[in-house]
């Protein structure tokens, strides 16, 4: 893997409430987002741009911003793009923030990071919640919210999980589905931060395409009694493991691209987020029947070379 690390310093580095977090951004052609991500965490002490070797101006934008651009090259076999951030980058604070191009930091987020570090993390990483904005609405039901994600860490202690997906080329060189493994005590942040979940339909259906590939072949090794998680599946864990544990049961209901649907749009009350949510219900619907055709797919074809 050969990279190569750009850095423009800016005034944001030196501002005197600047906190000793370095956050790491994965990103490949996101010039559209990167802007308002980098202004979100200007209180950051140093910021990583891990780039795919975007063709768009992604790394002008982060450079001007003060990030240090850090080019990546998967190779098959090797780590993922956040893995190998955590694993290489040199970084000088003791603690990371991993954060997407399209998620933002609050005001009343970095407010609320600051007080932990004032007084000193008596944790040694943190479950974040996510606004999900999705057609210019936050979709606060439908089961969209609360969203945790463990991003907030000692970047020694924690690593993201192997799935056992990585020959499919739809899982890309990120960890998208994977969730940290910490080791040591893990708290969980009061303030959420923004998830913006929408360019356009056209992008969101084709990206949602290639994870329901990723999504069958993780369900066919469930089927098949290979459950590689790391994580346990735990009814009353933490939230990470209570959605491995529902997974476990929801691959073995009947009609699931209905009961996602009623699910969403019905029992969580999905029809109170207006238009935006239900077509976020009926998009979450098709996805479902998407995996469920790729899964009976790749049956068949393991079929066929039985034969």
């Amino acid at each position: 893997m050969a990279s190569a690390i750009s850095e423009k310093p800016t005034e944001a580095r030196s501002r005197s409430h600047v906190l000793p977090i370095s956050v790491v951004v994965p990103i490949l052609n996101e010039e559209a987002n990167l802007a308002d991500c980098l202004a979100s965490v200007a209180w950051a002490d140093e910021v990583f741009v891990v780039d795919s070797g975007s063709v768009d101006g992604s790394s002008q934008i982060a450079e001007s911003h003060g990030a240090k651009v850090v080019q990546f090259r998967f190779q098959p076999g090797g780590p993922r793009k956040k893995n190998w951030a955590l694993e290489n980058l040199p970084f000088r604070n003791e603690w990371v923030l991993l954060l997407d191009a399209d998620e933002r930091v609050t005001p009343e987020l970095e407010a609320e990071i600051g007080r932990e570090f004032a007084k000193g993390p008596p944790c040694d990483g943190y479950y974040l919640n996510r606004k999900l904005i999705f057609m210019g609405r936050w979709l606060k039901h439908g089961g969209n919210y609360p969203s945790w994600n463990l991003r907030l860490f000692k970047h020694r202690l924690g690593r993201y999980e192997k799935l056992a997906t990585e020959e499919l080329s739809s899982a890309g060189d990120v960890e998208v589905h994977e969730h940290v493994m910490l080791t040591g005590r893990a708290g969980f942040l009061r303030e959420p931060m923004l998830h913006l979940d929408y360019k356009d339909l056209s992008r969101w259906i084709d990206r949602h395409n290639r994870y329901s590939t990723w999504d069958a072949k993780m369900r066919l090794n469930l089927l098949q009694g290979k459950d590689v998680s790391s994580i346990p599946a735990r009814l009353f864990g933490n939230p990470v493991e209570r959605k491995r544990w529902l997974k476990k049961v929801w691959i073995r209901l009947p009609a699931k691209p209905l009961l996602r649907f009623l699910y969403m749009y019905v029992l969580r009350l999905g029809f109170l987020d207006g238009k935006p949510g239900f077509i976020y219900a009926v998009l979450k619907a098709t996805h479902e029947f998407h995996i469920a055709a790729k899964l009976w797919e790749m049956k068949e074809v393991r079929k066929e070379d039985r034969l």
